[in-house]
């Protein structure tokens, strides 16, 4: 079965809280996926729209195409970057936790992005941006803890 699968992240600030949204249709199921964290960055939540979308997936080897407006994502991906960065180890990259978490479950699926222009008239990806900010103006805000532990490190 196909899934489609809208994404978006939000910090504010950058770094600040943050959130993503995430909208999965398949067939006539839909999921809305969203988290509030209290200090991270809008790329990190775009990809971890994206991972946990991916992750929600109940079979594997699913034909699943991905709708961000994150060119930090979508060109990662599609230009072949990340595989590149994964052989040297991520050295020198940002984000390595998500990556390796994004591409452990890549990996399980039959996975196309599509670069969507972020708030134009996409509806689903403009929920999904709706639901990141929420979220990211919540309560009860999670610990991004690869982004605050990279941050002492660093």
């Amino acid at each position: 079965m196909d899934i489609t699968i809208y994404t978006d992240g939000s910090a504010l600030g950058n770094p600040g809280p943050g959130g993503y949204g995430a909208v999965l249709l398949s067939g006539p199921f839909r999921k809305e996926m969203s988290a509030g964290f209290r200090l991270t960055t809008n790329n990190r939540m775009e990809l971890m729209a994206v991972c946990v979308a991916l992750e929600a997936l109940k079979f594997a080897g699913s034909d699943v195409v991905v709708y961000s407006d994150s060119k930090y994502v979508v060109d990662a991906v599609t230009k072949g970057w990340v595989f590149g960065w994964e052989k040297k180890g991520f050295a020198g990259k940002k984000n390595p936790d998500l990556w390796r978490r994004f591409l452990g479950v890549y990996r399980h699926h039959r996975v196309r992005f599509v670069w969507v222009k972020g708030h134009a008239e996409t509806v689903e990806n403009n929920r999904c941006d709706q639901m990141a900010v929420a979220a990211a103006n919540g309560r009860d805000l999670l610990v991004d803890t690869g982004y605050e532990e990279a941050r002492q490190e660093g």
